[in-house]
């Protein structure tokens, strides 16, 4: 379970699976902030990386997709902490991203255990 308020910034374009997606995270005891897109992930995690513990990031956005966006943010902190999410399976582009670095991949819609399990994995690797 978690341990402390660990903040996982949640970055969708699709509103319901912003409020799906964050009522669960709460629910978890997780607090949450968000971006629409990938270009909005980069300017909040500049301004608060201190406070965030983990990106949930799609993959599919229009504008900035994943790819960029992740190496956006990993320029700004090499150790970041990303989960990638689809409503596909695990592609080729999703794959390049994780051999790059990223943390590990979740299918859309979320399970809530799933996602705990995800989650608490890549923050509390030992626990």
């Amino acid at each position: 379970m978690v341990t402390g308020m660990d903040t996982v910034l949640l970055v969708d374009d699709e509103e319901i699976v912003v409020g799906v997606g964050k009522q669960m995270l709460e629910k978890l005891g997780y607090s949450v902030a968000v971006a629409r897109s990938g270009q909005e992930a980069v300017e909040v995690y500049k301004s608060s990386q201190k406070n965030v513990d983990l990106v949930l990031l799609d993959m599919i956005m229009p504008g900035m997709d994943a790819g960029d966006t992740y190496d956006s943010l990993k320029a700004i902190n090499p150790s970041i902490k990303v989960l990638l999410s689809s409503g596909y399976s695990l592609d080729q582009k999703a794959k390049a991203i994780i051999d790059r670095g990223c943390n590990g991949f979740i299918q859309k819609p979320f399970n809530m255990k799933i996602l705990e399990e995800k989650i608490g994995g890549i923050l509390n690797p030992a626990g």
